[in-house]
This record gives C-alpha cells, structure tokens and sequence, in this order.
C-alpha cells in the first residue's frame, strides 16, 4: 500500500481549532498547498467541518482537518462548535490559531488548551496573519517562546505540551516549514504500533481464513485483512490466504502446522472445528482491537455479556456507513446469535459512522465494529465514554469468540 493509498484510519489527524477569523483555514490552505477551504473576511466562513488526506512531511500519511469557529454563535453556531469538538475525538495532534498581536489567550481559547491537554492532545500554537500584525508582534517564520501582544509586552507561556508557539503568515509562506516541523516533533517519541510481528516470526507460516460471501466488498480485501498480509510480508513470515470452503485442503496441505491461524470473526464458528485445537487461533476483529488498544477491557466486557438482563438496552456502533446486505453482520447475524447465547431478548439501537450517541449511561453494553475505518484515539475515546459511564465496551469478533465458546482460546496467544 503507498502512501498515497493509506486509509484515513491509519493516517495522523490533525485538527486546526482557533476562533471565527482566526485564520484558520488560510493557514490549512498553506499548510496543504491548495485550496482546501474557503477563505473570505466574512467571519463563520467555514460552517463544516473540511477534511483532506494528503503528506506532510515529516509525519508522512496525515488528514488535515479544518474546523468552524470555536466562538462561533446562535443555533447553528452551537452545532458547528459541536461539530469542531466532535473533530477532538480523533485528534492526534491539535493546532491552536491565534491572530498574531492579539495577546494573551482568551477564554474560549484557554478552554481550547484545557480541553487539548485533558485529552492528552500534543497541540502547538500557530499565530497567524503575523504579516498584518502591527509592528513588535512578532517575526514571521520565527518559533517563538512567547506569545507577544501589539504592545510588545510578554504574556504568559501557552501552555504547549511540544513547546513550540509559531510565527506565521498564510499570505507571503512565512513560518509553514516551521508549523510542520513543530508537527512533525508532536509525535516524535510515539511508539511502532505492532498487530501481530512480536507473536510471529520470521519464516513461520500464518493462514488467513477470508470469507467471501455478499457482504464482501468486491475486488478488495478489507482494512484488517490488508494489515495482517502486509506485516506478514514485512516481517518474512509466510501468508496463505483461503476462504473457510478451502481451509481443511489448505492445512491438509501443509507439511507443518502453521504458527498462527486468523479468521474472519463470521466464519469462528466452522474455522475452530476445522483448525486443530494446539494450533493457535484468533480473529482480524480481536488483532484490531489489540491494534487500537482496547483488548483487555473488549475481553471483560464481552464476558459479561451473560449476565444481561432480559431487556436490556445493547448499542451496536459501526465506524463506517456501509450499504447493509440481507445477511449484514451487525443488524442481522448479531441480534440473531445474541438471542440464541443467552435466549434473552434485547432492546438494540444501532450508530454508524461518526453518530456515536455522547450519553451512553442508557446502555448495558456497547457492542463495537473492529473499527477499521477509525483511527486508534477515535476508538479509545469512544471505549473510555462507555467505561466512563458504567457501560461495558466490546467489539464483534470478541463479542463472538465469547459466544462461540472459544474466547480464551482466541487471545491466548496476545498479551492483555
């Protein structure tokens, strides 16, 4: 997969909040080289949310967000302020604009810093239009410690996890490079992320179990599916992909048993009679939900699902609008195999997309996608909203590993 091809889920987001006439979208505009965003005087210009998949070195693969006003106002102005919060969801990295000569930061601009620095985001300061500014506000394209004001006296420090406060002018170019070197150092010491190279090694076979039925997109594997082969191939292991009609041919096949087995979380239930119980088993669903992070607390919440009350109220959530099959996995084949584990009958309501529900504290159990289409903070938000609430949080290939009996055997080879 290029570069180019990477999926918006694997890509870095980084948003770029600030107030109506902040300069914003201009800097968005010089930042990605084009005309991402419209740009007028008019304050409230930007009313949705802008997205664009580009690179942006020295991070590489990123999406660049523009967002509305945070002081934007009225009934829509509240909804466009929502919609720009909703974007910190799945922030990895925030950039603050500020107009150069505006002094110290205001409150909707501290509660910007406060709301980056509780979610943990690494923001850095853009100070924007500083071609404009008047006289001793600051040199374009220079990194700056402090924020000045147009009187040239010092206000406080931003209080900047990356440290870094940036000088520039979308109009005359001054300060980009910067800006995207005080990106590029936001995530500096972020660790590899890893789905499956520290439990196989190089030169071991792993057979891929890939169903293809009518809800398989056609001529494409899907996300997870890509991941696993590719850091299959990376590593030097051996990947041999079959759908479930051809598994017990393909390990009959084989002069070894293979190291690991990964299967579509749909197909467990004929996969774990056909894969010989010392080979080890999982499913791309389980790796994904390791991959972002929420295994352990996935596994908790999926055991849990036997003490549900009859009537309890279930939210099936899916990161992608899809176009829903006669067979679709979460609002057809999970209802169904819900009611035969437990013989209950459930209340269910379904989101899709980025409609997540923000009060959750209604729920018993939020059953998860894989989340392939959401990158790794989108979906630890989402499973620390649930946990935050009292709600617990799983996903479907845990949910039906649990269900089909085979949970501890599914993660006995990853480490929670």
């Amino acid at each position: 997969m290029s570069l180019n091809e990477t999926a918006s889920a694997e890509r870095i987001h980084i948003g770029f909040f600030g107030k109506r006439n902040a300069g914003k979208s201009s800097l968005v505009n010089a930042v990605t080289n084009q005309e991402m965003s419209v740009v007028s005087p008019v304050k409230g210009t930007t009313t949705d949310t802008v997205r664009k998949a580009m690179e942006l070195l020295p991070l590489g693969p990123v999406v660049i967000i523009d967002t509305p006003g945070i002081d934007d106002e009225g009934l829509l102005g509240e909804k466009r302020v929502a919609a720009a919060n909703r974007v910190l969801h799945s922030c990895d990295i925030a950039v603050l604009c500020v107009e150069c000569g505006a002094g110290a930061l205001d409150d909707y601009e501290q509660q910007l810093t406060a709301l980056f620095e509780k979610r943990g985001i690494p923001y850095v300061t853009a100070l924007t239009k500083c071609d404009t500014a008047p006289q001793g506000s600051g040199t374009c394209g220079a990194v700056a410690p402090k924020v000045p004001d147009p009187a040239g006296a010092v206000a406080p420090k931003v209080p900047d996890p990356s440290g870094a406060v940036v000088v520039t002018s979308a109009a005359t170019g001054a300060g980009i490079e910067e800006l995207k070197e005080a990106l590029g150092a936001c995530l500096k010491d972020r660790p590899e992320r890893t789905i499956l190279a520290d439990i196989v090694k190089p030169g071991e076979a792993v057979v891929l179990v890939v169903p293809i039925d009518a809800s398989a997109p056609k001529g494409r594997l899907i996300l997870p599916q890509q991941l696993v082969l590719r850091e299959l191939l990376d590593i030097g292991a051996m990947a041999l992909v079959t759908k479930e009609t051809e598994l017990e041919q393909t390990l009959a096949l084989m002069k070894e048993p293979p190291a690991l087995v990964v299967t579509d979380s749909q197909v467990f239930h004929f996969v774990k009679n056909v894969v010989p119980d010392e080979v080890p088993l999982t499913s791309f669903s389980i790796l994904m939900a390791r991959y972002k992070g929420f295994l352990e607390p996935a596994v908790e919440g999926a055991l849990l699902i036997d003490q549900l009350p009859d009537g309890a109220k279930i939210l099936i959530a899916e990161g992608c609008t899809h176009h829903r099959q006669c067979e679709d996995i979460g609002t057809v084949k999970l209802p169904k195999l819900l009611k035969k584990f437990t013989g209950k009958e459930f209340r269910l309501e379904w989101s899709s997309g980025r409609s997540y529900p923000e009060d959750l504290d209604t729920f018993d159990l939020v059953l998860h996608c894989g989340g392939c289409m959401l990158n790794e903070r989108e979906m630890q938000y989402r499973m620390r909203a649930a946990l935050d609430a009292g709600v617990p949080f799983t996903n479907y290939g845990i949910a039906i590993a649990h269900m089909n009996g085979i949970l501890r055997r599914s993660v006995a080879m990853l480490p929670l």
